[in-house]
This record gives C-alpha cells, structure tokens and sequence, in this order.
C-alpha cells in the first residue's frame, strides 16, 4: 500500500498500540494516537474513533492490510495500514464526512 496519507497500527517498543498517520510532513508531526495498551488489540470501532479524533476517516474500504516485520533474532512485530482522507478537507469542499 503506498501513498498518502495512510494510517498506520503498530506496537510501540513498549509493546503498546499506536495509531499514526503518515502525510507528506515531517514524522514528528504526524497525527497520532496511542491507545495505551498491549492487549487487547485494539477494534475496528477504537481505530475509526482513534482516526476521527486526529481528523482522518476510512477512505476507500474498511479492510486493513496487515503485517509483520521480518524474522530475525529480534522480536517480531505486527503492523497494519489502511488507506484515509482528511476529515479537515472533506469538510472544506462541501461534502460530509
């Protein structure tokens, strides 16, 4: 999945899931929310929650596509990403979000 923007669940080094937003912005200043926690994983609801609360929506579909970092000695991570759009700029051109 390439392009922008494009949101991101992954654990922390904490072991802790995180929600990001990758923009053409520098990475310190994507949007981001950390739900807290190592288990659960967090719902399909918490991540549309998560998501609205730092102003992106769901664009195209609900699936994420899943994945892991590569075996290595290294404890190995899971990772999804799935395809937004700004709530911001969907409210600026008219259309509800």
């Amino acid at each position: 999945m390439t392009g922008f923007p494009q949101a991101r669940m992954a654990t922390q080094a904490s072991g802790t899931w995180v929600l990001y937003v990758l923009t053409d912005a520098p990475c310190m200043e994507w949007p981001m929310h950390d739900f807290g926690r190592v288990t659960p994983m967090p719902t399909a609801q918490e991540r549309v929650r998560a998501l609205a609360a730092v102003g992106y929506a769901v664009s195209g579909g609900p699936e994420w596509e899943w994945n892991a970092t590569p075996h290595s000695p290294a404890v190995r991570h899971l990772w999804a990403a799935i395809a937004v759009r700004s709530l911001t700029l969907a409210s600026a051109g008219g259309e509800g979000a």
